[in-house]
């Protein structure tokens, strides 16, 4: 009982190592990744608008040169929230790095797109976020997407005023 408990600890703790020696797939690594896409992504008029808030999920293949093929919305809250997502991925380009031996490798990529209420959120926008959940239009997956080898990247983050 004891052996296999070690046994499975130890395995466990070698497939961890074993995952933190990829080199992450973006040019620069993790943190110049974030902040290329929070530099990137402009938050459109209708968002601010709407005071739109949510989840898009993008799953993309990058072949060995890093550009960027077979864009899919896996998942988004809201239609208006893609657009500026899309274009940023495009800015993306020859910026992601594949494993060696593979021509195309496939990516899921999450953006959460919110924006700063602050301490005195007024009337007006806590209507208009009311009427944007009530309103709001989902794309959603209708059949099944085929992941292969994907590797799931950390979520974006971004948040615009809501006041502007």
């Amino acid at each position: 009982m004891r052996k296999a408990l070690l046994i499975t600890i130890a395995s466990l703790l070698s497939i961890n190592c074993m995952a933190q020696e990829l080199a992450f797939p973006f040019q620069g690594g993790n943190t110049v990744m974030t902040e290329f896409f929070k530099d990137s992504l402009k938050v459109s008029p209708q968002i601010i608008r709407a005071k739109a808030s949510g989840l898009v999920i993008f799953k993309f293949s990058a072949d060995e040169k890093g550009n960027i093929k077979n864009l899919v919305i896996y998942y988004a809250d809201d239609a208006i929230l893609a657009p500026p997502a899309i274009e940023a991925l495009k800015k993306s380009n020859h910026k992601w790095i594949i494993p060696d031996n593979e021509k195309l490798h496939d990516f899921i990529l999450p953006f959460v797109i919110s924006f700063n209420a602050g301490n005195n959120t007024d009337r007006d926008t806590q209507n208009q976020q009311l009427n944007y959940l009530a309103k709001h239009k989902p794309i959603l997956s209708r059949d099944q997407i085929p992941l292969n080898l994907t590797t799931l990247l950390p979520v974006i983050m971004v948040k615009y005023d809501a006041t502007q």
